[in-house]
């Protein structure tokens, strides 16, 4: 999160007002879109009420800074990608504990029964909006050592990412791999769903294939290492496993995505160019 804020200004939480409808359109999506959607997964895979209730958590978790470097090298609106991420990250401080508690009362989980919400709720403010801050802070007061610095704070991050990952799988090894073929499934179908359904959510709504690039990938790429933190909190370690499971899907498809965008995104600019010199 300190990273993310890195690469961010003010400018990026302006552009609500500036390009109105793709960060409408991307919001809705993170927040009511993702969230539901991963709860219908859920049901539709019958899930163990605690997986269910974790995958919606998953669901439920801002979009992630390697959804901004894929939106990048697909040739997709960064900008609007970038600005996703910051509004997402603030506003899952208010919708993680809100989901959270919708999904264990519908699921009838009983996992949170002991929980204290509020203590989620202050967690979550200190792993994503005050890093996100500080590393704002950081980029605003030191900008010239942001820029020479970044490269290696994106791998730093990259690192940490993977290790927690790594991590909450091989905690959780033995209840993964026993229900590994329904968590996998329903993983994947979230990952692919979510990818899909806000790409031509956003094109039916008049939004360039651009836009649409960068709202799918930050609906197919969370942060699930704030997931698995928050799940790490409720007092059941299977909480973490659709988290960690979602993990492995979502790179490589969102790999695959991006790198079908950018032939789509890349042929377009051609013809673009051709058109402006014809």
């Amino acid at each position: 999160m300190f990273n993310i804020g890195l690469e961010l200004t003010v400018a990026d939480f302006r552009r609500v007002f500036v390009v109105p409808r793709g960060i409408a359109v991307g919001v809705v999506n993170l927040i009511f879109i993702s969230p539901l959607l991963a709860a219908l997964i859920a049901t539709i895979f019958n899930l163990d009420p605690i997986l269910a209730v974790g995958l919606v958590l998953l669901g439920s978790a801002p979009g992630g800074t390697m959804a901004n470097m894929y939106t990048s090298l697909a040739k997709g609106e960064t900008a609007l990608s970038v600005s996703l991420t910051a509004i997402s990250s603030v506003l899952c401080v208010i919708t993680i504990p809100i989901y959270l508690t919708l999904a264990d009362n519908h699921f009838d989980a009983g996992g949170l029964d002991s929980v204290n919400m509020v203590r989620v709720g202050f967690t979550v403010v200190a792993i994503t909006l005050l890093p996100l801050i500080a590393g704002m802070t950081v980029r605003r007061k030191r900008h010239e050592w942001t820029e020479r610095n970044k490269w290696k704070m994106d791998r730093a991050a990259l690192v940490v990412f993977g290790l927690v990952v790594i991590a909450a799988v091989a905690s959780e090894w033995g209840v993964i791999v026993d229900n590994f073929a329904k968590v996998a499934l329903a993983c994947l179908a979230l990952n692919v769903a979510a990818m899909s359904i806000s790409f031509f959510a956003a094109r039916t709504l008049k939004l360039t294939e651009k836009s649409a690039t960068a709202i799918a990938l930050e609906l197919g790429i969370h942060n699930s290492a704030v997931a698995l933190t928050v799940a790490g909190l409720l007092g059941n370690d299977d909480f973490l496993i659709p988290a960690g499971v979602y993990s492995l899907f979502m790179f490589t498809n969102g790999a695959i995505f991006a790198r079908f965008m950018y032939k789509r995104n890349i042929r377009r600019d051609a013809a673009s160019a051709s058109i402006v010199e014809a």
